[in-house]
């Protein structure tokens, strides 16, 4: 289960096909430096998306 805590990178690392929910939710950095340290709650507060519906989504992608 993914958590909007959880560290982008980490998440990524683990279940790469995650990749297209992000893009497909606006987190377009998925590359960027400072999703290897940041959170998901952290990033969608950055790009003005809803953490909640994010993490909701990405679990959707796993089931």
């Amino acid at each position: 289960m993914i958590t909007k805590d959880m560290i982008i990178g980490d998440v990524i690392n683990e279940h790469p096909d995650l990749v297209r929910t992000f893009f497909a939710n606006g987190m377009m950095c998925i590359g960027c430096p400072a999703s290897q340290g940041e959170s998901i709650e952290q990033a969608a507060l950055v790009h003005g998306l809803d953490a909640d519906q994010l993490t909701a989504a990405l679990n959707d992608a796993l089931a």
